[in-house]
């Protein structure tokens, strides 16, 4: 026989115990079921009394928490004042590493290679000997040159020699032809007054014929000696005339002919000295030997022999933008870093030109920089990343990260509280701060614009000035 005691547990009675207790414990059995039936009813209406206060209660403080999330404050948005400053700009762009010079050593010289002294790689300094050909032919040369310039010298002192005697005879020669014309003017003179006497007397009959003709005969003669003295001083004159003098004549001609000859004689001595001089091929530079072509035995022919890179001072070429190089300028200070130096060594140089396109129908150009690398730490090839200073920039500045967007032409100006677009224009920047135009210098704007707030948002604590924290009331 099962029951139920006061815990609301059914239980069963062994068999065999209801023989023995009769109606009476019949009875009482009844009489407490009844009460355990009682006890139990009562612990589960309690319980489902006690379940509803709970659930009440959890739904009175989930409304209580949800009207505490909506009335929270507002988070902060960071304010600024716009006010006239100054900013430094600058321009990142990357580029290259070049020489200062790249410079192609070669030879005329047709002479075999001697000897080679150094090798790729090799730190050279200017006027160092690189390689030696042999000059055997060309001393030669120089000597059999030097003979022949000699005699030169010699036939220019001969011919000198000779025209300043020229110069002492002709006058003299003149002279005495001057007497001999004059001498043969005066015997002739005399002559013709002898045969005029003797026509006299012939033809009074005081003389024979024979004497008269022998007079006329006579008087001929001296005619025709008249003549060829004054043929013999006009050939004087024309020979002084054409000798001349030591400036102008014949004789200076000869003289400056063979003044020439030894020139030029002594001019393919110096040509030859110069080749000489060539075999020996020095470097015309401080620099790095990056190609070497040339080695012992070797003719050098039309080739290279040698390429030297200057490098104590090199070009940094950057590449740049059609946009960039409007605001770039020579002389510009230039910061840089090498991409692969681990050190973050800092570089400095100087804008020296700004060039054209790099390709015809192309909108990049190159900006080059000097750079001074005494240590020969930068090497051509070596890409860089260069920072260029545009220049001090004034006029009205806000927080660059007041932009509402990347094209940097708007920004939300505070006015009665309200946040209202502002359309401007970005003139400079440093990366922190923008001078713009277009926004009057005092008027507070939210100083980050990417925080979400709209045009026309209402801002607690609005009639603060700037740089204050307000807080954003909801979006209409």
């Amino acid at each position: 026989m099962s029951f139920i005691n006061q815990r609301g547990e059914e239980k069963v009675r062994p068999s065999g115990t209801e023989g023995r207790r009769g109606p009476r414990l019949f009875s009482g059995i009844a009489a407490t079921l009844r009460r355990d039936v009682k006890l139990h009813s009562l612990s589960r209406w309690l319980l489902a009394v006690g379940a509803a206060a709970v659930l009440a209660a959890c739904n009175r403080g989930g409304a209580a928490a949800g009207r505490t999330r909506i009335q929270a404050p507002p988070a902060p948005v960071p304010t600024a004042i716009a006010r006239r400053t100054s900013v430094e700009p600058t321009l990142t762009i990357a580029g290259i590493i070049a020489p200062l010079q790249n410079v192609a050593i070669s030879t005329s010289l047709s002479e075999p290679t001697l000897a080679v002294y150094v090798n790729e790689g090799e730190r050279v300094r200017r006027g160092q000997l690189l390689a030696l050909l042999d000059s055997t032919d060309l001393r030669a040369n120089l000597a059999a040159q030097e003979a022949l310039a000699r005699s030169d010298d010699a036939r220019v002192a001969q011919t000198q020699y000779q025209a300043d005697l020229t110069y002492q005879q002709n006058p003299d020669q003149v002279t005495q032809a001057r007497a001999a014309l004059r001498s043969a003017q005066e015997t002739l003179a005399q002559g013709r007054q002898d045969l005029a006497r003797d026509r006299a007397l012939v033809t009074n009959g005081y003389i024979a014929s024979q004497q008269y003709d022998q007079q006329t005969t006579t008087t001929r003669t001296e005619t025709t000696n008249v003549r060829s003295a004054e043929a013999a001083l006009s050939s004087a004159i024309a020979n002084q005339n054409v000798n001349g003098t030591p400036t102008r004549g014949l004789q200076a001609a000869n003289v400056a002919s063979t003044v020439a000859e030894a020139a030029s004689a002594r001019a393919q001595i110096e040509q030859i000295r110069s080749q000489i001089a060539r075999a020996s091929i020095v470097s015309p530079v401080d620099g790095v030997v990056v190609n070497r072509n040339l080695n012992p035995g070797e003719y050098p022919g039309s080739r290279t022999s040698f390429t030297v890179q200057e490098i104590s001072s090199v070009y940094a070429e950057l590449n740049a933008s059609s946009a960039d190089v409007f605001r770039i300028r020579s002389g510009s200070p230039v910061s840089l870093i090498a991409g692969a130096d681990a050190t973050g060594r800092v570089y400095h140089g100087t804008v020296v030109a700004v060039l054209g396109q790099v390709q015809p129908g192309s909108t990049n150009f190159t900006v080059k920089a000097l750079v001074q690398n005494a240590d020969s730490t930068l090497q051509s090839g070596i890409p860089v990343t260069a920072t260029i200073s545009l220049g001090r920039s004034q006029g009205v500045g806000i927080p660059t990260a007041a932009f509402l967007d990347d094209t940097n032409s708007s920004v939300l100006a505070i006015r009665r509280g309200t946040a209202l677009t502002q359309s401007v224009r970005q003139v400079a920047t440093n990366g922190t701060t923008s001078i713009v135009s277009g926004l009057a210098a005092g008027t507070p704007v939210v100083a980050n614009g990417q925080l979400g707030i709209v045009s026309g948002q209402k801002l607690d604590g609005s009639r603060g000035g700037g740089g204050r924290r307000r807080h954003a009331s909801p979006a209409p």
